[in-house]
């Protein structure tokens, strides 16, 4: 900036070019995370969303849909199991990851549209649908209104069941990270989503830097920011209505991990006694399962899909 309060030529130029070094190495860090993962990535617009949608696997289709702030690899250390026996179907969620919101906002009428349109255009047959966290709460609605474009519902950690009420620490961190996300923040965030994060960064290994920049990359996003907040907005921080979730007419299931500080374990014993919803709990793991306890986590959803089809043939 000049004396005089003008921006130079050389900071004008400066800026785009700040802005093109960081987009690549977010491009970068999502390649070396999906590279690994037997998928193939492809676009989709679905209801005005240009869609990154990861698909695998043959079999039954399975639908995955992740959490607030997150994309479709999240889900990254269970897609290579799911794959073995089912058609594996993982968007990145309206906004989040590499979907654009093309025009228009995000309310509860079109993020729903949007999960029927990728289920008309990716399931041969209805799908089970898996969802964590926002991306449980979105399931749930979608299931209450058309239990026909399901054939199960698994909510892991699923925010809807009350208000979002986290720990204060969590919610604490999660502030902090949100306004000004930065390796140190990101850290403090993930020792409190996790149970044991020295024990996830050496299971991920080399995995974790670029999980780690494309975390951050897309928390600094401010169309991502505002995508954020609107599904929490709409899904994640309201109380879904109890009539609502017991309209829910397919076979639903709940897995948590015991240490969850975002929604704790009792809040999926109080649902699971209410709509006789089979709980599985998941030991060594705060909200985040799929990244922190994968086996376990695969271990349950095999459970809960056999239980399901030995409902369907009684």
């Amino acid at each position: 900036m000049t004396l005089d309060g003008r921006t130079s030529d050389r900071s004008n130029t400066a800026q785009p070019l700040h802005e093109a070094r960081g987009r690549s190495q977010a491009a970068e860090a999502r390649r070396q995370l999906l590279a690994p993962l037997p998928v193939a990535e492809r676009r989709l617009e679905l209801a005005g969303i240009s869609t990154a949608v990861l698909e695998g696997g043959d079999g039954p289709p399975v639908v995955l849909l992740h959490g607030p702030s997150g994309y479709a690899a999240h889900w990254m250390r269970v897609i290579p199991d799911l794959v073995s026996s089912h058609r594996v179907i993982v968007p990145d969620l309206p906004g989040h990851g590499a979907s654009q919101l093309l025009e228009g906002e995000l309310d509860v009428e079109r993020v729903l549209g949007w999960l029927d349109e990728l289920i008309e255009h990716t399931c041969a047959s209805p799908p089970r649908l898996v969802g964590q966290l926002v991306g449980g709460a979105i399931a749930a609605r979608f299931a209450s209104r058309h239990g026909d474009r399901a054939r199960q519902l698994v909510l892991v950690d699923t925010f809807g069941l009350r208000p979002f009420q986290p720990a204060p620490e969590f919610g604490a961190a999660l502030q902090r990270a949100l306004a000004q996300p930065t390796p140190e923040t990101h850290q403090s965030l993930w020792r409190l989503c996790a149970h044991d994060l020295d024990r996830l960064q050496r299971q991920i290994g080399v995995s974790w830097q670029p999980f780690e920049a494309y975390n951050l990359d897309r928390m600094r996003t401010p169309s991502v920011q505002a995508a954020v907040g609107s599904l929490m907005q709409h899904f994640g921080a309201p109380a879904i209505e109890p009539a609502e979730l017991a309209r829910i007419s397919v076979p639903t299931s709940l897995i948590w991990g015991r240490h969850d500080l975002a929604t704790p374990l009792a809040v999926a014993e109080a649902a699971s006694a209410r709509y006789g919803w089979p709980l599985h709990v998941i030991e060594d793991a705060n909200d985040d399962p799929p990244i922190e306890q994968p086996e376990a986590l695969v271990r349950a959803l095999r459970a809960v899909f056999a239980g399901a089809r030995r409902e369907a043939v009684r």
